[in-house]
């Protein structure tokens, strides 16, 4: 364990270009020297994060992480408070300010303590390959939570993290937020609503082999079509009085959505769907039963999905169609639509958020790093910054690069947690100085 452990500070070190002195000032130039110093802290760190199952339903695994990034938060001059969500079914918050200049912008860092394992997944632990490892968690989002602290503690080497104004807030429920979300999300948006800037540590995302920037992200909501028909024998299905039933009468209504529905950065998706003489939906509408039989004519059928935009408009524009569409019944039905409330909100890309790419891409150019392009939105999912995205300016993709999320083969690219530590840092200590 041992040998590919050193074997994995190699690579990294290997892989990183080293900025020239020229470009980066005194502090930047120690913050960079100290994330190197401290790979191994940094990593020992984060496998003892990844071996405690945090699954977004385990309220005790959440709570024990929700300790730990208290225990390297504190030292660093962080006041930490735990906020709890019991009453959204859910373990809690960490919410952790750091006060220092009082001119300079307010900062809020973004993260999520939970993760898509829970104890029964048989993927519970952490384990190194060469530049790679492997473990629940491991890229979403505790190697996100490992850059922020490892870019934390390098400001606090640099003298950098005195004068900073940092809120960090990491979510215990990113995955499976609780309900109703008026309570799960209320204190970030709250937060969003006092900072200047959002950072978000969700992992770094890669195309064709190079490092991209994130400034939008689309929502994620949830539908549900219910219908019902008239039941009759078979023999009359289509005629005066009988109809088509509940079935035909769905699919007539999937399918006009996938004729009419597309537009641009909009998918939509039918997930589940059922019916029959009866079919009924669980309480967590994850499970469908029906039964019926071939020469009766289905008297209930039941769709459900999800829908994802770039903007509010967009949302709003579709679900407008989508009811239009459901208003017009073949014979003899009767259908209807419903939206969640539980779902996340878009992150439409603006100039602001665009602006503090381009303040990334400074960082870049004077570590030595390519520059990041705009990624589309289209290849990235929803996230908490989107609760704030309507309040403040925000960049995502500060966290690590990974592949395989919420599967077992989770996998995190181990040079990566040091490149991204060193842009984070650096972003942070030049924002932190900018007047709000």
């Amino acid at each position: 364990m041992r040998y590919r452990f050193q074997l994995a500070l190699g690579a990294i070190a290997f892989t990183l270009s080293a900025p020239s002195a020229t470009t980066l000032s005194p502090a930047e130039q120690v913050i960079v020297r100290t994330v190197d110093a401290e790979q191994a802290r940094t990593l020992a760190m984060l496998e003892k994060w990844v071996n405690q199952n945090s699954g977004s339903l385990n309220i005790a695994g959440v709570t024990a992480v929700g300790q730990m990034l208290r225990s390297e938060l504190e030292p660093l001059g962080f006041k930490v408070d735990w906020i709890d969500m019991k009453g959204a079914g859910r373990a809690g918050h960490i919410v952790a300010r750091h006060v220092g200049s009082r001119t300079g912008k307010r900062l809020l860092l973004i993260g999520h303590l939970d993760t898509v394992f829970e104890p029964d997944s048989p993927f519970q632990r952490w384990t190194l390959e060469g530049d790679k490892a492997h473990g629940p968690g491991a890229g979403d989002d505790k190697g996100g939570m490992a850059v922020m602290v490892a870019a934390l503690r390098s400001m606090q080497a640099a003298g950098a993290l005195k004068q900073a104004n940092i809120t960090v807030f990491l979510t215990g429920d990113e995955e499976d937020a609780g309900s109703p979300l008026s309570i799960s999300r209320r204190d970030l948006i709250a937060e969003g609503k006092k900072a200047d800037a959002a950072l978000d540590f969700e992992g770094l995302a890669v195309a064709d082999g190079k490092d991209m920037g994130s400034i939008a992200r689309r929502s994620a909501g949830s539908w549900t079509v219910t219908v019902t028909g008239k039941s009759a024998h078979s023999s009359g299905v289509g005629r005066a009085g009988t109809g088509y039933g509940a079935i035909y009468e769905l699919a007539r209504i999937i399918d006009q959505f996938r004729r009419e529905l597309p537009e641009d950065k909009l998918t939509f998706n039918v997930g589940l769907i059922g019916g029959g003489q009866t079919a009924v939906l669980d309480s967590g509408k994850i499970r469908l039963t029906a039964a019926g039989k071939t020469n009766i004519v289905a008297s209930t059928a039941v769709a459900r999905g999800d829908l994802r935009a770039i903007s509010q408009d967009q949302i709003d524009r579709v679900r407008a169609k989508m009811r239009a569409i459901v208003a017009q019944p073949l014979e003899g039905a009767k259908a209807e639509i419903s939206f969640d409330e539980k779902g996340y909100p878009p992150m439409p890309p603006t100039g602001g958020n665009r602006a503090l790419l381009g303040e990334l891409n400074s960082v870049n150019s004077d570590l030595g790093l390519p520059q990041m392009g705009e990624l589309d939105p289209l290849d990235r999912g929803a996230g908490d910054i989107s609760f704030v995205a309507a309040d403040v300016d925000g960049l995502v993709g500060l966290g690590p690069a990974s592949y395989g999320d919420h599967t077992p083969n989770e996998t995190l690219e181990l040079p990566s947690l040091t490149k991204q530590a060193k842009r984070a840092a650096i972003l942070m200590t030049r924002m932190a100085k900018e007047r709000r």
